[in-house]
């Protein structure tokens, strides 16, 4: 199995910045893309930045130019950095990673348990 760990959630003021990290452990023997998502109350889970593990990225439109994802292959974790916040991205962040546990596995979705972030204005 991989367990994924979340940190770096909390409540900053718009305008403010945070780093999230997440690091991914257990029986791993590749992963792939490693992506972050969020889910606001009420609202659908929703894509917020994509890596490759050849370090290619996807954005959200809402959020280009102001979060960089950036992933640590030897460490098997992912961050993103989050600058110029503003409320509606108050959301739970999940980090999700593709991965492969045996050369000759499936490769299968694996999930973080989410950290808050809340922006105030």
């Amino acid at each position: 199995q991989v367990q994924l760990v979340e940190s770096g959630g909390g409540l900053v003021q718009a305008g403010g910045s945070l780093r999230l990290s997440c690091a991914a452990s257990g029986s791993i023997f590749r992963i792939n893309a490693m992506t972050w998502y969020r889910q606001a109350p009420g609202k659908q889970r929703e894509l917020v930045a994509a890596i490759t593990s050849g370090s290619n990225t996807n954005y959200a439109e809402s959020v280009k130019g102001r979060f960089t994802i950036s992933r640590d292959n030897a460490k098997n974790t992912v961050y993103l950095q989050m600058s110029s916040l503003k409320p509606e991205d108050t959301a739970v962040y999940y980090c999700n990673a593709e991965a492969k546990l045996r050369s000759f596995s499936p490769t299968r979705n694996y999930w973080g348990q989410g950290t808050q972030v809340t922006v105030s204005s």
